[in-house]
Order: structure tokens, then sequence, then C-alpha cells
């Protein structure tokens, strides 16, 4: 019998510029999505989430600090995936690489973009939200 498992990702907010960067994915899921990526075999999820953020917009990050984890089985369309998402400050100036198109900061719940992918509305709702409350401090 061949077993199933959720396969680990890692979703980066990055903080810059009082907001946070969301990048418009270039290929499939379509929309706009926080940076992040799959976690290769034999890497740690930091240094998963450092590498993206490097290969999607060109950063570095000052800090990175776990935030929280989602899992709910129809989150990605693909299969199901586990995200392990970090908040870090952004050092440098974005630009959209490898699977990102485009980049956007958004500073508030009404900049969020009409068409995000996978559950990352609700996550970066969940941050601005803890914010705001000031339950969420790097």
């Amino acid at each position: 019998m061949k077993q199933r498992h959720p396969v680990p990702t890692v979703d980066v907010l990055i903080e810059f510029e009082g907001g946070v960067i969301l990048i418009k994915r270039k290929n499939p899921p379509p929309g706009w999505a926080i940076p992040g990526g799959f976690v290769d075999y034999g890497e740690s999820l930091e240094t998963a989430a450092w590498r993206e953020i490097r290969e999607e917009t060109g950063m570095e990050l000052e800090e990175l600090v776990q935030f929280h984890a989602y899992s709910a089985p129809g989150r990605d369309p693909r299969l199901h995936t586990i995200s392990t998402v970090f908040i870090g400050k952004g050092l440098g100036r974005p630009r959209a690489g490898s699977d990102a198109e485009d980049i956007l900061i958004v500073r508030g719940e009404p900049d969020l973009p009409e068409q995000m992918a996978f559950d990352h509305r609700r996550i970066v709702a969940d941050y601005l939200r803890g914010k705001l409350e000031g339950r969420v401090r790097l």
C-alpha cells in the first residue's frame, strides 16, 4: 500500500516599509502570495525560508521568527501541504525573481489584492490583526 503524507512548505511574511511583501505568482495556482515554497530534502525549515526569500525577492532577512503553522488539507489545490509561516525583517530592495512575476507591499487588509493564492489571505489577515492587537512582534 502506497503511503501519502503532507508535504512541508515555508512562507515568510517579510516586514518592509511598514507593510509586508507579496509576490505575484508566475506558475499555477495564480494569484498573489506570501513568498515561500517547498522544503528540499535535507533542508531545515529556516534554511528553506532563507533560500526561498533570496530566490523570489532577492532580499536578505535581518531576523526570522516562527509565526504559525497552517495545515488545512485543501489549502493548496495541488496537494496537501503544511506550511510553517515565519516573520522576517527584509533587507535590501525587493525584486521579482524565480517564481515571482511582480512584488506588492500591503499595509492593511484593504490593501490585499482580490486574487490571492492558497490560504494566504487568511495568513496575512491573521498577521495584520496580531500586529494591531500587539500579539505579533519580531
